[in-house]
């Protein structure tokens, strides 16, 4: 199911596994499994690709890096299908997001030999790079009656949805917001005006699609299955180069 009327859907570079995510939600539609345990299916896999990074088997770290971009379409896909959205699911899925992330680059770190503070400004990077296509995704979205479970401004908890306890909601957004605000404020206050921008367009967020955690993850694979997994970390240090781009199309070509 896609996020947004149809009119507005785009090619997003960084979704390519959303037709498997859609199916593997809908085998899972009438069984007990929520989409908070196949968010637990991607931590596991993401795990899986580190241990495969650490031990050279490169093509298979690329499968289950690949397998966890897929799951983590999958976990939305089924809370969808089964009309269960959740705050908590949101939150839970992007805090194992910005973990694993840490880890991924902490693991090519520690398999090369580059200072740490070039792991760090790939990890800002990676998450900024990231923070800026949800950043525009979630404007779309919601200026034009998409999937509203992510707001633009995550400034406060929000009101529990029926099926939630409001603590949990409330403690799951902290630690969400701990994790997340620094990166938001950045690209905020990078292109502040953004919010009262008209939708969009196509091309414009297919562009910006290629900075999503779906395409990264798929780029890392590539560079796996190469050989080349000692470039990963420079890479996303100048691909980080992008966001300006964009932000630069939105300000001056799109206002």
């Amino acid at each position: 199911m896609s996020k947004l009327p149809k009119q507005y859907q785009f090619v997003d570079l960084s979704d390519y596994g959303r037709s498997i995510a859609h199916k593997i939600a809908t085998i899972l539609k009438n069984t007990s499994v929520t989409p908070i345990q196949v968010t637990y299916m991607f931590i596991v896999s993401g795990l899986f690709a580190i241990i495969c990074i650490i031990y050279k088997f490169n093509i298979a770290a690329a499968f289950f890096l690949v397998l966890k971009s897929i799951l983590d379409a999958a976990d939305g896909e089924l809370s969808r299908i089964k009309n269960t959205p959740s705050f908590v699911g949101r939150y839970f899925d992007s805090i194992a997001d910005i973990i694993l992330n840490f880890l991924f680059l902490f693991t090519f770190w520690y398999t090369t030999d580059y200072p740490i503070w070039y792991m760090l400004m790939a990890f800002i990077g990676i998450q900024l790079q990231g923070t800026l296509y949800n950043y525009y995704y979630v404007i779309l979205r919601n200026s034009v009656k998409g999937d509203t479970t992510s707001r633009v401004f995550e400034d406060s908890a929000p009101k529990a949805m029926e099926g939630e306890n409001q603590r949990t909601v409330d403690i799951y957004y902290k630690i969400f917001n701990t994790l997340y605000i620094a990166f938001d404020k950045i690209i905020y206050y990078m292109d502040m005006k953004a919010i009262n921008s008209k939708p969009f367009p196509r091309w414009f967020m297919t562009l910006v699609s290629s900075l999503g955690l779906g395409f990264q993850l798929l780029i890392m694979s590539i560079l796996l299955v190469l050989h080349l997994e000692e470039y990963i970390i420079p890479f996303f240090i100048f691909y980080s180069f992008l966001i300006f781009v964009f932000i630069g199309i939105r300000r001056f070509v799109l206002r």
